[in-house]
């Protein structure tokens, strides 16, 4: 092929249009050479060689790039033609120069795309828009959590407007569904998938005080392929096994992940379609739902069949940097003044062989604490002293002396005293950060308050309050209760459970608070207890029960929880 002719492609484009950059610029580079090489001739003895006098600057008007060269490339012509240079020779330098200087030119513009491109392409990946997204704030009906549901809500929503973008979904789970279980979250896929799954790529789930950094959640979720299968979230992992997740994966606890709700998580709709198929062929078990996010994890884990969990390093619960597109409020609860202690009586379940050890801690602890208490035993013993309420003790439940100690309380306490605590004998509890709590709930409603367990959610059943992480009762709620049939079936039935299917057949919702404990610090993760101010824990096992009271229940650690939060937290939405 004779230099300078183009080699051209069934597209018309030349071979080097065709080639990769560096190949653009061999191609000229020879096509130069060998031009030049035909044309060049030695200038004569004594004359200046090419290039502009020397000290002779830029022409303001020249510019750079191509412009700039081919101004420069006159000037050397006008030099090299009083040499003696042929005008072949002198075009063809010409030609080539500019050639490369546009060859550059594209280059630079080329690199500096690719950079840009290099720096989003994690972010924008995936172009979708907010109204792609469908946010679920796992809300309660109780008047205190809908309103912070409803705080959060607006907050998506007018962030949302703020980015001028279609507004997304928000959806708050309690109007939801009216059906019990609908707070696992895992009977309501099917409802999600029919109704959003041609139109949205994300459900994202949080709860009431996350806080949502709107615009900095949409870049994360676009670096995720919403066509696959996603399982994202914060990542929490069991330190040792524990009881609360009967001890799973005991061999290497740390292996499994499952999500920290508090940091909010995300199903993508493929994953939400598959899970519901799967829920169509096979019905969730009528059994216990005790840790939620672990259950779902391995729920969604499938045993290997499914998505473990992604961790997403934006998904926060500490605001720990600006690339956090949420984190969570940790704050205790305060609405007005404190609950006066002389407003909360405190039951204390024990029975005679337990009167040795655990009264002792139970005074040397947090007892002071209570205006009012008393210990209900099978024994009366006028040291401690012990109410005996001529129930026997059981060793399986206790649903007799807990019905026993609901009818005291409505038949011989005074109208003032608004609420009711029952704790055992082995629960360490803060009775004033328990003030604080309670200044959120009104006590003319029917409150049924503590760690809210589930049984049988998926087949039609109920929930409950844990009993060992204690359980709270308006007055109200216990003139309901007890104004109804609903009864023990047996003295060791176990009471907390058959409180909660009273409770559901009264229409009375179980209210959740996650600062209740129905097992001890080390059944935790470090992460999740992190962003709590503790309400209680349970259990003695192999633990120093005053310790742990000292370290994470003692009045002087909760300094922090005074009407500052609840501002504050307002302020946040």
């Amino acid at each position: 092929m004779k230099a300078g002719r183009k080699e051209t492609l069934k597209s018309g484009a030349p071979r080097w249009a065709r080639s990769g950059w560096a190949s653009r610029t061999t191609y000229i580079s020879g096509c130069c050479e060998r031009t030049l090489g035909r044309s060049r001739s030695r200038p004569p003895e004594g004359a200046a060689r090419g290039g502009a006098a020397p000290g002779r600057r830029r022409g303001a008007g020249e510019g750079s790039g191509a412009q700039g060269v081919r101004a420069a490339l006159l000037r050397e012509g006008r030099v090299a033609s009083a040499a003696g240079m042929r005008t072949p020779a002198l075009l063809a330098l010409l030609s080539c120069s500019v050639a490369f200087a546009l060859v550059s030119e594209e280059i630079k513009e080329k690199v500096k795309s690719s950079q840009h491109l290099e720096k989003s392409s994690l972010s924008r990946k995936h172009d979708i828009d907010l109204e792609e997204i469908v946010f679920v704030i796992q809300s309660q009906s109780n008047s205190f959590h809908a309103k912070r549901a409803e705080e959060l809500k607006r907050s998506i929503l007018q962030q949302a407007a703020n980015l001028t973008q279609d507004l997304p979904r928000v959806l708050l789970l309690h109007q939801l569904a009216k059906q019990e279980g609908a707070w696992t979250i895992l009977p309501l896929l099917p409802h999600f998938s029919v109704t959003y799954s041609k139109n949205s790529a994300w459900i994202f789930f949080c709860e009431e005080e996350t806080r949502i950094q709107i615009h900095r959640l949409l870049e994360t979720l676009r670096r995720y392929d919403p066509s696959k299968e996603w399982f994202l979230g914060k990542a929490l992992y069991d330190e040792e096994s524990t009881i609360i997740h009967h001890y799973a994966f005991s061999e290497n606890p740390t292996a499994f992940k499952y999500p920290d709700f508090a940091a909010g998580w995300a199903l993508s709709v493929p994953l939400v379609n598959k899970l519901t198929k799967r829920l169509k062929n096979e019905p969730l078990k009528s059994d216990f739902t005790i840790d939620l996010k672990h259950e779902i994890a391995l729920y969604i884990w499938d045993k290997g069949g499914g998505p473990p969990l992604t961790p997403v390093p934006e998904l926060c619960t500490d605001d720990v940097g600006s690339h956090c597109a949420t984190t969570f409020h940790s704050f205790l609860p305060l609405c007005g003044e404190p609950v006066k202690k002389e407003e909360i009586f405190v039951a204390v379940k024990t029975c005679k062989k337990f009167h040795s050890d655990r009264i002792p801690i139970v005074k040397k602890t947090w007892a002071s604490q209570a205006s009012l208490i008393e210990y209900y035993s099978d024994y009366e013993e006028s040291l401690i002293p012990t109410v005996d309420l001529g129930i026997p003790n059981t060793d399986r439940g206790h649903c007799g002396k807990t019905f026993a100690i609901l009818e005291r309380f409505l038949n011989r306490s005074h109208n003032k005293i608004a609420w009711l605590v029952i704790v055992d004998d082995d629960t360490l509890i803060s009775i004033s950060r328990l003030q604080h709590l309670l200044s959120c709930y009104d006590s003319s409603d029917p409150v049924f308050l503590g760690e809210r367990y589930g049984y049988g959610l998926g087949t039609g059943g109920y929930s409950y309050v844990t009993g060992g992480g204690g359980m709270v009762f308006s007055r109200e709620a216990i003139q309901r209760l007890l104004a109804s049939n609903c009864r023990c079936y047996s003295n060791d039935a176990p009471d907390d459970m058959v409180l909660g299917m009273c409770f559901s057949g009264l229409g009375v919702p179980v209210t959740h608070s996650p600062l209740f404990h129905q097992a001890r610090p080390v059944d935790y993760p470090k992460d999740y207890l992190s962003h709590q101010i503790p309400i209680s824990f349970h259990k003695h096992w192999h633990i120093d029960p005053v310790k742990v009271y000292l370290t994470w229940l003692a009045p002087s650690v909760e300094d922090s929880a005074t009407k500052e939060t609840e501002k504050d937290a307002r302020e946040e939405l």
